[in-house]
Order: structure tokens, then sequence, then C-alpha cells
């Protein structure tokens, strides 16, 4: 049986969750073109400051309000908006006074993933109108009572899958709803990024200007390290997904659009934290397979995989040549490289990933996608090259969401909060099938684990007072 922490009002989440998009019109005016747009971007170290500069060159928009619970990073942000030709941003530390003002239109935000659905869902309550990074939850339920919230009061709610944006990837959707592939019956995601130690870090004070009880709002409050703080939350579980829920969410979330389903019936995930002695917890290999049943009664298969090493390019993916026409048509030859050019380009030192993708499989051909921006199809039984594309991924994501903002218009989002919250939804599973070391058996339909509950109180999360997801948003 289900449990009832996760059953309550459940039908009337799914119809309500069903009917986000044809009803979220907010009681917000329509606005018009020349109506200014204020937003506020919370969290400004990393993520956010690529919020700052995609907000920028939209006409109407101002960039108004700077949230960061560190000092340091505030002040630096203020010089570089300076810098950059922005008006002084009034600034916050507690986005509680943030939200209280009137003025504010809309959050942009950019924190660690164990503060994303606490604030969307204070946002929300706020009337403000929401772009949250992905994943946007850091357990399930949240995520869940996140997508009530929007529902409930109504806000415009764009979820930071970017990769729905790109032009390229919109192509290939559409190329695979025609029929180029014919039956789908299988989707990969590659997430395959050089990720280097982060070694042990011993207890330290606090650095001045951060609050540090803030920071760690809904998680346990630890001593502070450099391990648990700026980037490295990833790998911490208190905080962070791993890297299925960092960059690999996004190739998540491609597989599942399209493979054309929802919510898998199984999960079996095998991996671990490999190479290195370091304080990260979460695995840096992974291997997850999802099984889903289609309403007409097919089953679909999803493979993901993580690796955080040495790995090979996959169909191309991740090279220069994909993008430029060269690949073989098999489609499977990685580049020659000479050895003093390859630390370069493949190497940790580059910074760059190795590959990061998606593959589909179906009766007629498959089709890759590299990064967020070119796929290339292969068809028939000789892998004959068919339709492909390469478009560079701009801003076009933010731009969608100004848009609906002025519309009010949700429907037109290109990654609504309820797909965000889907996909988002089979990091969790994953991890929760790792942690446990068993397949995970689940009831798509009503959102809720088969028999296994340890499983469920998992995906439920904890939350350390006053920062707690409310029960009834």
């Amino acid at each position: 049986m289900p449990d009832d922490r996760l059953s309550s009002d459940r039908r009337g989440f799914l119809k309500a969750a069903a009917a986000t998009l044809a009803t979220a019109s907010s009681a917000k005016k329509v606005l018009g073109a020349n109506d200014r747009i204020r937003i506020a971007v919370v969290g400004l170290r990393g993520r956010g400051w690529d919020h700052v500069k995609g907000y920028k060159p939209i006409a109407g928009v101002e960039i108004a309000y700077f949230c960061d619970v560190d000092d340091n990073v505030l002040r630096k942000r203020c010089s570089d908006a300076e810098q950059m030709g922005i008006s002084k941003p009034q600034t916050y530390v507690d986005i509680r006074k943030l939200l209280e003002d009137k003025n504010v239109d809309a959050v942009s935000i950019a924190t660690p993933n164990h503060w994303h659905s606490l604030m969307g869902v204070w946002a929300a309550q706020a009337g403000k109108d929401i772009y949250i990074e992905k994943p946007c939850s850091h357990n399930w339920w949240e995520g869940r009572q996140l997508v009530r919230a929007v529902d409930k009061y109504k806000v415009i709610c764009q979820h930071g899958s970017q990769c729905r944006s790109s032009d390229a990837i919109v192509e290939a959707m559409n190329q695979m709803r025609s029929g180029l592939l014919g039956n789908i019956y299988m989707a990969r995601g590659l997430c395959y990024k050089w990720r280097d130690t982060i070694g042990r870090a011993s207890q330290e004070p606090v650095p001045a200007g951060v609050d540090y009880d803030l920071w760690t709002g809904p998680a346990p409050l630890k001593p502070f390290t450099k391990n648990r703080f700026h980037y490295n939350w990833h790998w911490i579980w208190d905080t962070g997904n791993g890297d299925l829920g960092n960059q690999g969410i996004h190739e998540l979330d491609l597989a599942r659009f399209g493979l054309g389903v929802g919510l898998p019936n199984k999960i079996a995930a095998l991996g671990g934290h490999f190479l290195f002695d370091d304080d990260q917890q979460t695995p840096n290999v992974l291997t997850v397979a999802y099984e889903f049943r289609t309403p007409e009664g097919k089953t679909k298969m999803m493979n993901f995989e993580v690796r955080g090493w040495m790995t090979n390019h996959e169909a191309g993916i991740g090279t220069s040549e994909f993008n430029s026409g060269d690949v073989p048509a098999a489609g499977l030859a990685a580049p020659k490289q000479s050895a003093e050019a390859a630390p370069k380009t493949l190497g940790p030192a580059s910074g760059k990933p190795g590959t990061i993708g998606n593959l589909y499989y179906g009766s007629k051909g498959y089709l890759a996608i590299s990064n967020y921006d070119s796929y290339k199809s292969f068809l028939g039984d000789n892998n004959d090259p068919g339709p492909a594309k390469h478009a560079p991924l701009a801003n076009e994501h933010f731009v969608n969401f100004i848009e609906c903002m002025r519309s009010r218009k949700a429907e037109n989002l290109h990654a609504p909060i309820r797909e965000g919250y889907l996909s988002t939804t089979l990091v969790h599973l994953a991890n929760a099938s790792y942690r446990l070391g068993r397949t995970i058996n689940f009831d798509a339909e009503n959102e809720s684990v088969i028999g296994d509950s340890e499983a469920t109180e998992m995906l439920r999360g904890t939350y350390r007072p006053p920062y707690v997801v409310p029960e009834n948003v």
C-alpha cells in the first residue's frame, strides 16, 4: 500500500496538475511591451550570474534586486553589474524580506538545490512569477508541493531546462514526433563529464560575511567545511543530488521528452564513488534503467549513465566534428587527437564536458543530440545520414519566460514546472534506488512508491525548522 503521507489528496493533485497549463493565467494584468518587469536574482555566485547576463539584453526588463547569503558574493556582483552598465540593484540577504517587496515582479532562483522548492513555494505564495533552476527540488515530495503552489496562486513558472528552448532540440523532437525513427522504444541520456577529486576539507570557522544558518536553510546544520559550501555542495546528499541532478537532469529531461513518457513504473540504479578517497558522497559512476508503460499498454525503456572520468565519445557526441558534419555515417568514431592535443581538449583542466547528450532508438533508425545545440539522425540498416541541425543556444529560454510573464499564458512556456517536476522525479527515484541498493516499483498514475516504506521516506525528505516546505501550500 502507498504511504498515506504521499497519497493524501492525490486525486485532487493530479486533476490540478493536469489543468495547470490551462488555468495558470494569473490574476496579474497582461503587460504591454512597454511595461517594465522588475526581476530579483537569488543566488549570484555561479549560475545566477548567467541569469543576470540572460535578462540584461531583454527590452523592458530591469534587474532590480540581488539576493545572496554571502556578502562577499553580493558585493562583487554589485560591482560586476556596475561594470556591465546595470543600475545598482537593491540588495537582500534573506529571500523572505525580498518577497515582502511589492515591486518585485519575479524571482529568478539559482541557489543550491536544497533551497529551490521552498523558495519557489514562498515566491508563489507572495504572487511572484518564478524562474527556477534545475532540478526544481531536492526531494520528490517538495517538487510536487511546488507544482501545487504554482497552480494554486496562478503564477508563471519556468523550469531551468533551457535545452527545450534550443532550435536544434525542438527540431529534433518534432522530427521524432513526425515518425522519422518509426516506433521509438528506447532513449539514453549521457553525462560523461570530467570531475576531479574534491579532496578532504577540515572543519573551519564560517567565512566572514556568510550567513551560514541561512545558507543551510532546510538542511541539517553541520560544521562548516569548504566541501559543504560553494559548488561542492552538489556532491553532498544533504544539499545536492550528484551529477544526475546537476548536469544530468538536462539529458534526463530530453530523454523523457523524446521518448514521450511521463513517470516510470520501475527504476533500478547501480554505481559507486570510484577512483577517489575524498568527501564526496554521491556516485561519480551511475547506471540507471527506467521502464515505462504507455497508455496504449506498450513498454518503453530509458537508460542513463553518469561517468566522471575517462570515457569514449559515443556517436561522436561532444566532439567538434559532430557540429561540423564530419562524423561518419555510423556515428561511432571519436576524433583522432595527438598526444599533445589530447590534454587540452579532454583533460580535467579543460573544464569541458566529455560526452553530454542523448540517443534515441527506433524501428527506422536512431538520432543523437550533442550538448544543447545539435542533432544528427542515422536511418535504415546502413545508418544513412538523415536530417541534422546545428543551432547554438543563445538567450531563448529567458526571453520565453519574460514573454509568458507579459501575456500570462503559461501554456506557452517552453519548460513549464510540471515538466520540470516529472523529469526531476526521475533523478530522485534513481538516487533512491542507488542509495537503498534495490529496484523501486512505482505507481506512475498515482505517483507513489509501491511497497517500500524506506524509499517513500527518502523521497519525502526532512526539514530543519523554520525552513519547512508547508504541507498545505
